[in-house]
C-alpha cells in the first residue's frame, strides 16, 4: 500500500511562509515549496496549507490552480470573481503554457518525446492513479532531456498537454524513469535517491483578465 498522509508526517516547511512572485489588482503568483499542501486536509492536523497562510493577508483568494503536497513551484490564485472566472477555464481549455522541471531515474534513450497514456485513479490504491487503456481519461505529456547526470539520472524539462492527477509522476514511471523521490510511484534507488519529490512546475502561462499575456517564472531548486 502506498504511504498516506497524517498528523504525524505532516511536518511542512515554515520558512518562507509564503512566497510571493507577483502581487496586482486581480492575482497572486506563489511559489509554493515542497512538503505544503495546497489546501487543508480532512484532518484538522493537516489545516496548515498555502491557501490558509495566504487568506491571513489576502482572505479573498480563491486557487485558481494546484499543485501535490510534494510538487514545488508556480500557483496562482485570484483576488476576486472577475479574475477566477477569466483565468479558470484557460486551465480547463488547455490554453495555459505550462512547463515543469524534474529529475528521473535512468538515462532517457532519447532526447525528446512524447508520451499518450490514458490515466485513472487507482481504485485500489487510493490516492495513487495509473495507466488505463479501458476507462482512463486521454493524458499526454511531451518530455525533452535537458542533461544525463551521473547517477544514473536525467534532468528533464516536462510539458503536460493535459492536466491529470498526478499525470506526470505516472507518465514518466509508466515509461521506466520514475521521479526521483516519489513515495507513490517510485521504489528502491529511485526513491532513495532524493529526499524529496524531484518535480518543480517553473513556469506558467496565462492570459490575465486585462487581456494581456503573462508568462511567470520561480527558479527550480535542485
Amino acid at each position: 500500500m502506498p504511504p498516506r498522509l497524517s498528523n504525524l508526517t505532516y511536518n511542512p516547511p515554515r520558512e518562507p511562509y509564503t512566497s510571493i512572485v507577483h502581487r496586482d489588482d486581480d492575482i497572486l503568483v506563489l511559489d509554493k515549496p515542497s512538503g505544503l499542501l495546497s489546501v487543508p486536509g480532512r484532518d484538522p492536523a493537516l489545516f496548515d496549507s498555502l491557501i490558509m497562510r495566504v487568506r491571513e493577508t489576502f482572505p479573498q483568494a480563491h486557487l485558481i490552480n494546484r499543485l501535490d503536497k510534494d510538487t514545488s513551484g508556480i500557483v496562482l490564485m485570484g483576488l476576486n470573481k472577475k479574475a477566477h472566472s477569466f483565468i479558470g477555464p484557460q486551465f480547463e481549455s488547455r490554453t495555459t503554457k505550462k512547463s515543469y522541471t524534474a529529475i528521473v531515474w535512468g538515462h532517457l534513450a532519447e532526447d525528446a518525446g512524447f508520451i499518450d497514456l490514458p490515466l485513472a485513479g487507482d481504485a485500489d490504491n487510493k490516492p495513487l492513479h495509473r495507466v488505463d487503456h479501458d476507462n482512463g481519461r486521454p493524458s499526454q505529456t511531451e518530455w525533452r532531456v535537458v542533461e544525463r547526470l551521473p547517477m544514473p539520472a536525467t534532468r528533464v524539462t516536462l510539458i503536460p498537454l493535459t492536466g491529470r492527477t498526478h499525470q506526470l509522476r505516472v507518465h514518466m514511471q509508466s515509461i521506466g524513469h520514475p521521479i526521483l523521490g516519489d513515495k507513490f510511484y517510485a521504489a528502491g534507488d529511485a526513491l532513495a535517491a532524493a529526499d524529496r519529490l524531484m518535480l518543480h512546475a517553473g513556469e506558467l502561462g496565462i492570459v490575465h483578465p486585462n487581456g494581456q499575456p503573462m508568462t511567470f517564472t520561480v527558479p527550480c531548486p535542485f
